[in-house]
């Protein structure tokens, strides 16, 4: 196996409602399943990212939103084993229990740091036990895990020491060239585990749909001629995308397929392709999807980790926008030198875009992305783009995007500060 398709394969996972909710829920449920007894306290610090994204955003089978319901909910009733579906099948009366711990103030979520690197300390305290799961990196890769003052799993480390090569991502090994040669010399059949994207975030669009809860959805479905495909791309791939991450961040039960960690990136990255090769099935084969698609995943890996997994910027239209926007160019038939071009039109127009936490606007800002994506798309197809020497557009591909994730981090800490403290106050 190529060792791009192993990187896609990793960073695939399907993720249940916000990535961050989930993150949090299946920390404390991970505690909760080391030791006995009823819990009495849940005490979870996490970095600025994980703390913003789950504030206000909705949870999977519930109407609560946010992050003390979630760390609640996974001592109630979070199931560690399945990861970030670690919420699936709660029920009402595990809503009302979790609620109650909350109330009661047995539940405290405190922001530990600004940064951009996911941290996730959760403690668990029975009468007899106290034990505490420390993530690190990515939402679900536990660090180690601390029981009644003991280690029980793993090792003890703020700050691993690494080779210098093995601190450079795999991705950042590779220049768009490279990029483009695997995708079009890749067997089919190697990345055909991708069509797993498309299905489930279909299954993700379709609930929103027929959700009371959306407005978006229905009303995109509704731009679209009341239908999910129409014969206008653009609008297809917004109700598709759109859709689904309304879907998504209002905590509906159906999962959607992540990409670096969210969901909105996976939804994003995929689903404007699909609703694209849907309305011009007649003439993209079915093979040219997914190698658009796996164009789009490793362009989005690309930019985010530059950026951080969590940042003050808005990762889905910037960094999956790009990716998205990449993977369109290579369905209508792109070069090389105007994939470059897609890269600076897409950093010309949407770099600043601000993250203000998993939430209905994530829609918004998707809309955003998909528009610039097509648009950037349609110029550099007519060989036009903004030129490399202006703004923050590089001498190379990867130039402009190492500058956009630059932007991010350490560009945007302090405006992180300033958005998780509106949130707070508000």
């Amino acid at each position: 196996m190529e060792e791009l398709t192993r990187l896609i394969r990793e960073d695939m996972k399907p993720a249940l409602g916000v990535t961050e909710p989930g993150a949090i829920a299946f920390a404390t449920a991970r505690a909760k399943a080391e030791i006995v007894g009823e819990v009495l306290r849940v005490d979870v610090a996490l970095n600025s990212g994980m703390y913003k994204n789950a504030y206000t955003c909705g949870i999977p089978g519930s109407d609560a939103y946010g992050n003390l319901q979630a760390a609640a909910l996974g001592v109630v009733a979070a199931d560690p084993t399945k990861g970030l579906e670690s919420l699936d099948g709660i029920t009402d009366a595990d809503n009302e229990a979790a609620a109650k711990m909350v109330r009661d103030g047995r539940v405290h979520v405190a922001l530990d740091h600004m940064g951009s690197e996911i941290t996730i300390d959760a403690t668990v305290c029975t009468e007899t036990d106290t034990c505490s799961v420390h993530i690190r990196g990515t939402h679900t890769h536990i660090q180690w895990i601390e029981k009644n003052g003991e280690i029980v799993f793993g090792e003890k480390t703020e700050q691993q020491e690494e080779s210098e090569e093995a601190e450079t991502p795999v991705i950042h090994r590779y220049t768009l060239q490279q990029i483009l040669e695997y995708v079009k010399q890749v067997p089919t059949k190697e990345i055909s585990f991708i069509r797993e994207a498309f299905s489930m975030n279909i299954e993700l669009l379709e609930e929103g749909i027929h959700s009371k809860k959306t407005t978006i959805g229905p009303m995109l479905l509704r731009a679209n001629d009341g239908k999910i495909i129409s014969e206008d791309a653009r609008k297809t791939a917004q109700l598709m995308c759109n859709g689904a991450i309304e879907a998504r961040v209002l905590g509906l039960s159906s999962p959607a397929m992540s990409i670096t960690g969210s969901g909105a990136h996976g939804i994003i990255a995929t689903m404007p392709l699909f609703a694209y090769y849907e309305v011009n099935y007649e003439v993209i084969d079915d093979d040219v999807l997914l190698r658009a698609t796996a164009l789009s995943y490793l362009i989005t890996m690309y930019i985010k980790e530059y950026s951080g997994r969590l940042s003050a910027f808005c990762g889905c239209g910037i960094a999956a926008g790009t990716g998205m926007a990449c993977g369109l160019g290579y369905l209508r038939g792109a070069s090389e030198a105007q994939q470059t071009m897609i890269i600076q039109n897409m950093a010309s127009g949407l770099t600043g875009m601000i993250c203000d936490g998993g939430n209905q606007g994530c829609a918004m800002k998707g809309m955003v992305a998909v528009d610039a994506a097509f648009r950037s798309v349609d110029m550099a197809m007519q060989n036009v783009c903004i030129d490399a020497i202006h703004g923050i557009n590089g001498r190379t591909p990867e130039d402009t995007m190492r500058n956009m994730g630059r932007i991010a981090s350490p560009g945007m800490v302090k405006t992180e500060e300033v958005i998780v403290d509106i949130m707070k106050n508000k």
